[in-house]
């Protein structure tokens, strides 16, 4: 492992500052197309009773000590989805924030424990809309920092391009020669298995779907345009809701440029019922895997109740900004990184 002076010698900072200054005026630009939109900047709390209930995000816990000395746990979020989602029950309409989300077991090349979440909803526009604004916010981004084709390991893409669109069936039957629709788990095992996919027997649907999502798929999207994918199977909606015309499908999309997923977005599911199922699903599934859970935001499920029809999107904002002024790491473009004591990468 290769030994590096700490970010903050004079030499380093030199030589990390060109992407900083892109960063900012990334920033700078996609904030002020925001305002143009007639947006609302909003600064939700990282301080959360629940961090997010997916099965695989981890966070971090702190106590809170009240005056009479008495403890509560708490999380910092991992995203700010669950303070906007009331912003727009309490009757806004158009928000966005750069939110500072903290997730626990991530670091790398294309991770960082506290990173910067671009996140936006819109209340009563359908979701394809927000591929528009993922469009306009590339553009946005290359035409800050002058900086293009992008490119990652050896993929690249062209930010301007008109963007490639594929539903989850599209993809797994060009890219994996998998065929996913209404596929039970012992004929995704099958499938996955006869395209050289390792699998494990304790294996679940989501588990065998994602596999095949990460080794044959992913790798290449976003080359040598950004794609858009969408309507992911109703098992991994997530916090979307179903496609009104096939609610064996969701309104989930995630963009990709380069091989790198850079957004998720949602036509947000406001059935606080189903909500809370998926919850409880999530963190049943987390229990069996990684013995715990996290608690559930009771307030979030009463304000889910009250929320208008909406989309959301959830953007890594340093993804966009290593992309966009070339740099080869996320780190390169986060001011100030997280050391633990010594210098190594």
């Amino acid at each position: 492992m290769s030994q590096l002076s700490p970010w903050w010698r004079p030499d380093r900072h030199a030589d990390r500052r060109p992407f900083l200054i892109g960063r900012s005026r990334i920033k700078a630009a996609i904030r002020s197309w925001f305002l143009s939109q007639g947006f609302l900047e909003v600064e939700p709390g990282l301080l959360q009773v629940s961090p997010g209930n997916e099965t695989h995000l981890h966070a971090f816990r702190t106590d809170l000590i009240q005056t009479d000395l008495g403890r509560r746990e708490l999380y910092l979020h991992t995203s700010p989805e669950f303070a906007m989602k009331k912003l727009l029950a309490a009757g806004e309409t158009k928000i966005f924030a750069f939110a500072p989300v903290f997730r626990n077991r991530e670091q790398g090349n294309l991770h960082a424990p506290e990173f910067t979440m671009l996140e936006w909803y819109r209340a009563n526009e359908p979701y394809q809309t927000l591929w528009e604004d993922c469009a306009a916010i590339l553009r946005i981004a290359a035409e800050a920092t002058g900086h293009t084709p992008w490119s990652f390991r050896n993929k690249t893409c062209d930010p301007h391009a008109i963007f490639d669109h594929l539903t989850l069936d599209q993809a797994f039957a060009r890219f994996a020669n998998v065929a996913l629709k209404g596929a039970t788990r012992e004929e995704l095992l099958q499938r996955a298995e006869a395209q050289g996919i390792r699998c494990e027997s304790d294996d679940t649907w989501t588990d065998i779907f994602s596999r095949v999502l990460v080794e044959k798929i992913e790798p290449f999207l976003g080359s040598p345009v950004p794609t858009v994918l969408y309507e992911y199977p109703v098992e991994e909606a997530a916090f979307a809701r179903p496609v009104p015309n096939d609610p064996a499908v969701a309104e989930r999309f995630e963009l990709y440029a380069c091989g790198v997923e850079l957004a998720n977005g949602f036509g947000e599911l406001t059935d606080a019922a189903e909500q809370r199922r998926r919850f409880e699903a999530w963190m049943d599934q987390k229990q069996r895997i990684y013995g715990e859970r996290y608690p559930i935001d009771e307030d979030f499920l009463a304000a889910l109740a009250h929320m208008p029809p909406a989309s959301g999107c959830a953007l890594g904002f340093d993804r966009l900004a290593m992309l966009a002024t070339g740099a080869e790491r996320v780190d390169q473009v986060i001011w100030t990184p997280l050391t633990l004591g010594d210098s190594r990468e």
